[in-house]
C-alpha cells in the first residue's frame, strides 16, 4: 500500500510538472489581408513618427533663429542704454525743477540787480543734487554729462561753451522714481545752496515734484581721447 501511495503521489507531481512546462502552440491564424492591414498601420505609425521628428527639428531651427535675433536685440538695447547714460537722448521722468533768479527786492535798496551767476555756485549746486541721487540734470537747457566743464571765461559763466548771459535760468533734474524726487524736493527746501545763492543776491526756488520732467539731450560732440580701435588678429578675430 505504501508503494502504491508513493507511486500515485509521484505520478501526480510529474503530471503537474509536465503541464507546467508544456508550451501551448499558438498559431498565427491571420490571413494575407489582415497582415496587409497590420503592415499599413505600422507604416502609418512610422510616418507619424517621422513627421513629429521633422516638426521638432523645425522648432529647434526656429529657436536658434530667435536666439540670434535676441542677441541682436540685446545689442540694440545695450546701445540705447549707453546713449541714455552718456546723455545723447532726451530723458523724461519724475523729478524737480529749480529756478535761479535775481533778488528783485534789492532794487528798492538801490543796489543793482545781479545778472551773473558764478561757476562755483553752479558746481556746488550740482554736487548737492548728485549727493541727493539726482540722475539727469540740465542747466539753462544744457545737458550736464561726465565731461561737462563749467568755468568763467572773460567774466562770463559758460557750460561747455554755452554762455549764461541773463537770469532767470532753470535747472531740471530727473530721478529714478517719485519717491526719490519727493526726498530731493524736501532736502532742497532746506539746502545750504539756497543760502549761498542768497548771499550773491540770487534766489533759488524749488518746484514741487513732477512725474514728467524733461531733460534735453547733450547737443555738443563728445570727444573721446586715449582710446583706439582694437586691431583684428589673423583670421579676422579681434
Amino acid at each position: 500500500m505504501s508503494l502504491v501511495v508513493i507511486a500515485i503521489v509521484i505520478g501526480f507531481m510529474i503530471a503537474i510538472q509536465f503541464q507546467t512546462i508544456k508550451k501551448p502552440l499558438v498559431r498565427d491564424t491571420r490571413d494575407i489581408w489582415q497582415l496587409r492591414e497590420d503592415l499599413l498601420k505600422e507604416k502609418e505609425l512610422q510616418s507619424n513618427l517621422l513627421e513629429e521628428i521633422r516638426s521638432n527639428e523645425e522648432k529647434l531651427s526656429a529657436y536658434d533663429s530667435k536666439k540670434k535675433q535676441s542677441k541682436e536685440e540685446a545689442l540694440q538695447n545695450t546701445l540705447q542704454e549707453l546713449k541714455v547714460e552718456s546723455g545723447m537722448t532726451d530723458v523724461i521722468g519724475p523729478g524737480i525743477s529749480l529756478k535761479i533768479e535775481p533778488v528783485y527786492e534789492d532794487i528798492k535798496l538801490g543796489e543793482p540787480v545781479t545778472q551773473v551767476i558764478s561757476p562755483d555756485l553752479l558746481k556746488r549746486l550740482l554736487n548737492e543734487l548728485n549727493m541727493y541721487e539726482a540722475k539727469y540734470v540740465s542747466i539753462d537747457g544744457q545737458r550736464i554729462i561726465n565731461t561737462t566743464v563749467i568755468r568763467d571765461i572773460n567774466t562770463e559763466t559758460k557750460i561747455d561753451g554755452h554762455s549764461i548771459k541773463s537770469l532767470p535760468i532753470e535747472v531740471k533734474v530727473v530721478t529714478d522714481n517719485m519717491k526719490i524726487a519727493q526726498e530731493l524736493y524736501n532736502r532742497m527746501q532746506v539746502s545750504k545752496s539756497a543760502e549761498e545763492f542768497f548771499i550773491d543776491n540770487l534766489r533759488l526756488t524749488v518746484s514741487i515734484p513732477n512725474a514728467k520732467i524733461v531733460v534735453p539731450a547733450y547737443e555738443n560732440s563728445i570727444h573721446i581721447q586715449n582710446m583706439e580701435m582694437v586691431k583684428a588678429n589673423k583670421g579676422g578675430s579681434s
